[in-house]
């Protein structure tokens, strides 16, 4: 049984795939993750979905990288909410490639459904504003590890979008799973359409069979992340997953293939 025939809160768009193959910041070999380049490279694999990660400059531009700082990933320096955004989009990821802008993203595929990990609460407004000028609802999951930053990301569109869960859905799911508490499933993720998660956390495995079955009784998805070696890949599927992210769209896309999973 998959989430979505146990009652998904959102039929369609951006959960309607058979499976969801996470392209984590696009897809790289050479380290320029979150460039138009990766995502462009995740896209020319014939993946349909695409991880990213969302901050706001100073002036209010929601810019796809991961980081609060241009330091790791870029030629430049500086907090990012901190610099306007002709700063920020003159720095180049790995010397090469321009910060995109999160409309960009959304705007240059329009068949290409995306996932955007809220950084920061004031990011939330330039998230929301990219959204709904790209009309990109029906094909944007909006995550965060804060419910607060996803509540206030979803409170200002115009229309609904799939939302995954944070630590407080995830935790309440991993404890119903193991004491076979449907009716706490079903609270902990109230108003979420998808769980994603890491593979363990610490000591704790997280992805098991009693967690993806939990969940799929409650209509929640399953995504984990992230998965870059294909024995773990095949296990997860095995455990029925719905999903996965990876940093190696291109071994993902194997597996898939291998098992007629692909489409």
């Amino acid at each position: 049984m998959t989430a979505l025939s146990a009652g998904s809160r959102l039929a369609g768009g951006y959960l309607d795939a058979p499976f969801a193959a996470l392209a984590h910041r696009g897809f790289s070999r050479r380290g320029l993750e979150n460039s138009m380049a990766a995502f462009a490279a995740a896209r020319d694999l014939g993946l349909h979905y695409v991880e990213t990660d969302a901050h706001a400059t100073a002036d209010g531009v929601a810019v796809a990288l991961h980081d609060a700082s241009l330091d790791r990933t870029t030629d430049a320096h500086g907090r990012v909410a901190d610099l306007p955004w002709r700063a920020v989009r003159a720095a180049r990821i790995g010397g090469e490639e321009p910060v995109p802008a999160l409309e960009d993203v959304l705007g240059t595929w329009p068949d290409l459904r995306v996932n955007v990990d809220v950084k920061s609460a004031a990011a939330a407004e330039p998230v929301a504003r990219a959204i709904e000028r790209t009309r990109a609802h029906d094909r944007v999951c909006v995550a965060s590890f804060s419910a607060s930053r996803r509540l206030a990301t979803v409170a200002r569109l115009s229309r609904p979008v799939t939302v995954s869960g944070a630590r407080g859905a995830v935790l309440g799911m991993l404890v119903a799973g193991r004491a076979r508490l449907d009716a706490l499933a079903r609270l902990a993720t109230r108003g979420v359409d998808c769980l994603q998660v890491p593979v363990r956390g610490g000591w704790v495995r997280v992805v098991d069979s009693a967690f993806v079955r939990a969940a799929h009784r409650a209509g929640v998805a399953v995504h984990a992340w992230t998965v870059n070696d294909t024995a773990t890949m095949h296990r997860l599927l095995d455990l029925g997953v719905d999903g996965i992210v990876t940093d190696r769209a291109d071994l993902l896309r194997d597996v898939l293939l291998a098992r007629g999973m692909w489409s």
